[in-house]
């Protein structure tokens, strides 16, 4: 199943707002180029499926900006991954799902209830280490597997 990246974005330093991207650099020494948490082993890049996101916001009857998840990037028309060690393609990147993304007090902060509803079947996305760099951008076909 071929899906395709509909976000990217950055937090240049910790708790600061995100800022959306068009496209981005990926390395495997520091993750998204210029985002504060790009050099965490084991969590460089962080995703989140679209349909999980939109699943959370429809159980609490809301609708918010996907970057209220805090997320790296924002996938569309593939099944949400609820296991490690899969693969995520965008090009010529390669992503290795490390673990569950899994939400935190920041997402009650931003609307009550939204902790919860991220937490069934993985909702909140995945952590990521890089395997193998290259430039992303909005339109890329993505692949699991």
């Amino acid at each position: 199943m071929t899906g395709k990246l509909i976000g990217i974005a950055k937090v240049a330093e910790l708790r600061a707002p995100l800022q959306k991207m068009e496209s981005s650099n990926i390395t495997v020494e520091a993750g998204i180029d210029g985002d504060a948490r790009g050099r965490k082993l084991n969590r460089q890049v962080t995703v989140l499926f679209r349909e999980s996101w939109e699943d959370a916001c429809r159980e609490l009857d809301v609708e918010l900006p996907w970057t209220t998840r805090r997320a790296n990037l924002l996938v569309a028309g593939v099944d949400a991954p609820q296991s490690v060690g899969g693969k995520i393609r965008i090009g010529d990147v390669t992503l290795e799902i490390m673990q569950e993304t899994e939400p935190c007090m920041l997402m009650e902060q931003a609307h009550t209830g939204l902790k919860a509803a991220l937490t069934p079947k993985w909702r909140g996305g995945v952590c990521c280490k890089v395997l193998s760099g290259g430039r992303i951008a909005v339109g890329d076909a993505v692949s699991i597997g």
